[in-house]
Parts: C-alpha cells; sequence; structure tokens
C-alpha cells in the first residue's frame, strides 16, 4: 500500500506540475514523499471540484457534475482522515499519512477547501487584496503545509513560505488568464481591468491581447516583492529541501518573465520553461541555498499581503456555512 502511494503520487505530480515535479527531486528522500503525497491530496481536490483529471477534462463522458455537493464530500473525507479513519481513496489515504504523520494543523486543510469554494461560488474579485486572499487559500496555505513537512514552525518562516504560494499562484494567475477566461473564470482584479478598458465578458477575446499584455505584466511585477520575502525564507530550511524551494521559486518566477516578455502573444501557447534552462535554474537554486547558509533572514517588507490570523479564517470563508446552504450562497 505505501509503495502503492508513492507511485501515485509520483505520477500525479508528473502530468500535475512539471515545474515542481522538476525541483521536488531534489528533497531528501523522506521530504520528497510526504511533500508529493501532499501534492496528490491538492491536485485531487482541484480537480474532484473541478470535474477535471489532473487538471483536464475527462476523455470520457461522466454524469452530471455537482461541484457543491463533491465540495462537502472532500470536507467530510478530510474530517475523516484527520478522525484516523480508513481511507480508500488514494490521495487522501496519501494526505491522511502526511498530515497525521507531520502534524499538519487541519485549518491549513480546511483552508485550501475554502479555496475551491471560492470557485464553486463564482467569487469575484474587486481589487489585489481580493486576488491574494484567493491566492492564500489556493496556494499560500499549500506552502505552509509544506514548510510544516521541512519542520517549519516559527510564524516568520511560516510568512515567507505562504509568500511563495502567494507568488506562484500570482504567476499562474497571469499565465492563464485566457484559458481560465474560456472557462468562465477571471482571477484579476476588476479595478485594474476597467483602467485597463478590458470588460470582463470580453476578457478572451484577441482585441484585447495589448490591453491584457499590461494587465498581466502589472501581475507579473505584483509577484516580485513575494518572491523576494520567499528568497529569504530559505535560509531556515534545512539544505536540501532550501535547494528544492529555491529551485521551485526560480522556475516559477521564470515563468512570469517569459509571460511579460512576450507580451499580447503570452497566450498564443502555454508558457513553461525548457529542459535547459530548468537546469540552469537548478544550478542557480543550489547556489542560493549554499549561501543561505551564512544569511539571516531580513525582516519581512512592510506592506505585503498578511495571511489571516486562525481565529479568523474559518469566520471569513464561512466553508461550512456555504456547503449546507448550496447554490443559494452564492446566488
Amino acid at each position: 500500500m505505501s509503495e502503492a502511494l508513492m507511485e501515485h503520487a509520483t505520477e500525479t505530480i508528473k502530468v500535475g506540475s512539471k515545474s515542481f515535479a522538476a525541483a521536488a527531486t531534489l528533497f531528501p528522500a523522506d521530504v520528497r514523499r510526504s511533500v508529493l503525497m501532499l501534492y496528490a491530496w491538492c491536485r485531487h481536490c482541484d480537480d474532484v471540484v473541478d470535474g477535471q483529471e489532473l487538471g483536464f477534462a475527462p476523455a470520457a463522458v461522466t454524469p452530471a457534475h455537482d461541484a457543491y455537493a463533491e465540495l462537502a464530500t472532500l470536507e467530510e473525507q478530510t474530517r475523516r482522515a484527520y478522525a484516523g479513519e480508513p481511507m480508500k481513496e488514494p490521495a487522501f489515504a496519501a494526505f491522511q499519512e502526511v498530515a497525521l504523520g507531520h502534524a499538519i494543523a487541519p485549518q491549513y486543510a480546511y483552508d485550501h477547501l475554502a479555496g475551491f469554494a471560492m470557485d464553486v461560488h463564482d467569487a469575484r474579485y474587486e481589487t489585489i487584496d481580493d486576488t491574494l486572499r484567493y491566492c492564500y487559500h489556493v496556494a499560500g496555505v499549500v506552502g505552509l503545509m509544506m514548510s510544516t513537512i521541512m519542520g517549519a514552525k516559527d510564524a516568520a518562516v511560516l510568512d515567507r513560505a505562504c509568500d511563495l504560494g502567494l507568488a506562484f499562484q500570482l504567476t499562474n494567475i497571469a499565465r492563464d488568464i485566457v484559458a481560465d477566461a474560456q472557462i468562465g473564470r477571471c482571477y484579476l482584479p476588476a479595478a485594474w481591468l476597467r483602467e485597463a478598458g478590458i470588460p470582463p465578458s470580453e476578457l478572451a477575446l484577441p482585441q484585447h491581447r495589448a490591453a491584457l499584455a499590461t494587465v498581466a505584466a502589472r501581475l507579473v511585477d505584483y509577484a516580485e516583492p513575494y518572491y523576494d520575502s520567499a528568497n529569504q525564507g530559505i535560509v531556515a530550511l534545512p539544505l536540501r529541501s532550501a535547494w528544492a524551494i529555491a529551485t521551485a521559486r526560480n522556475v516559477y518566477r521564470q515563468i512570469g518573465v517569459e509571460v511579460k516578455a512576450r507580451g499580447a502573444h503570452a497566450w498564443d501557447a502555454r508558457v513553461g520553461t525548457s529542459k535547459a534552462a530548468k537546469l540552469w535554474l537548478l544550478a542557480k537554486g543550489g547556489v542560493s541555498a549554499l549561501t543561505s547558509r551564512w544569511r539571516k533572514m531580513d525582516q519581512r517588507p512592510a506592506g505585503l499581503w498578511q495571511r489571516p490570523p486562525p481565529e479568523r479564517r474559518r469566520a471569513e470563508d464561512g466553508l461550512r456555512a456555504s456547503r449546507r446552504a448550496g447554490p443559494a450562497a452564492g446566488a
């Protein structure tokens, strides 16, 4: 069962995230196992809510998809996993091993599910702070869970891990603007779109590409201080974990750089990094990890978005209330 879980997790990340899969090979074996299993759970939850398979529409025709019911099931399965009940679903068996083995705070898992609830309820994002709140749920809190696996407990270090998740997601949003728009989703601040003269309903249309490129570049630039903040956090990680995280940071950041460089052509084809570029960024990450052994973590810059304190998170998102209310809650 243990080997099967690892095989499942490894195949999941190979298909679901080539960028992170490359960096994950740098972790020590025990950390890599837990990181891959956590990723498999995150990917599974995302796919279940969206009715997809590893981020893509299923090849076969499936029954009518009820995202509200799927979300409720995910929350219940998460509760059961933390209660130590037997898990039949491989992704949840993997999550249970990681969550219980590393004492990952249940609040982090529920915060992550709350991000999927925002998609289910068609949340709208008026300001960049609204967008960052979404980024926290779908990526920032994953950074918190990953850091827990790596042994980080200090709040200042966890803040940097959250910052890296925020930067990753801002980059993802910039890269996937048109693809998201084609399925009716937009994570860009509505205020930014108005300033650029782009009606949200026309986001995917070719005539807005030049204006959209300015918005994407603005988002990429907005991610920079979060990438910088995250780079400070690696000083608190063991060397090999620091190398893996520094490499992941470099690879994702490079995607944003490329999105900005392509301008209006950023969405002609999905932006990624070549194998040669990954090798260079891996080497660069190694240098960062080594030099971090002689650095101290600077104070986190003022003005960055701050993850909400634990006592407010569930009150703000109302995941359980939304689940009970069903579709009417998002009307």
